[in-house]
């Protein structure tokens, strides 16, 4: 997902097709974080918001955080949830859940005010899917593709691919993930 972050100021940048929100402050690089989306049925309003109040421990599926949004008909909110594996899905009611540690790490510096953008396009150009560096490749997930995949596309072992990415569940990829390639 490729956000500009050029205005001054904090911003969230929701992409429900690849399911990520980026935390934009400034023109700093924007923190990427994977969430749940609208089901079709139910979908997540695309447009312009802003957040119009904050909740700790809103309690249940909500998790930990509950950042309100100024979407009409709502509520809808970006929320934690008692539920991970959600996460990466098209599942929700219409909220955007995060994982309870990541909505943590942005809710003190989210304020009452603070813009919204909920788009299914990719929003600031198109990234290439492949970025080199020093030490080796960040591949963003494409959709269709599996680890396996991706491992043989860039003659990779399996379990290196794995190693060099700590954080992320082998079993769960999803569009839009960004995966380490180290180096052959």
């Amino acid at each position: 997902m490729s956000v500009k972050c050029r205005e001054a100021g904090i911003k969230l940048v929701i992409n429900t097709s690849l399911r990520r929100l980026s935390y934009c402050r400034g023109d700093k690089t924007p923190s990427n974080y994977p969430v749940a989306v609208g089901k079709p049925s139910t979908p997540t309003p695309n447009g312009n918001y802003q957040v119009v109040n904050k909740t700790i421990n809103p309690g249940g599926m909500l998790g930990t955080r509950w950042l309100g949004l100024s979407i009409p008909n709502g509520p809808y909110g970006i929320h934690g949830t008692n539920n991970p594996a959600s996460i990466g899905q098209a599942v929700s009611h219409g909220c955007v859940r995060m994982h309870n540690s990541d909505i943590e790490t942005i809710f003190p510096e989210v304020s009452i005010g603070t813009p919204v953008v909920i788009s299914s396009q990719d929003i600031g150009g198109g990234k290439a899917p492949v970025q080199e560096h020093s030490g080796g490749k960040t591949y963003t997930v494409q959709s269709g593709d599996t680890l396996w995949q991706i491992s043989i596309r860039f003659g990779v072992p399996l379990e290196n691919i794995i190693k060099a990415n700590p954080n992320m569940n082998p079993d769960q990829i999803y569009p839009g993930q960004q995966i380490n390639i180290p180096q052959k």
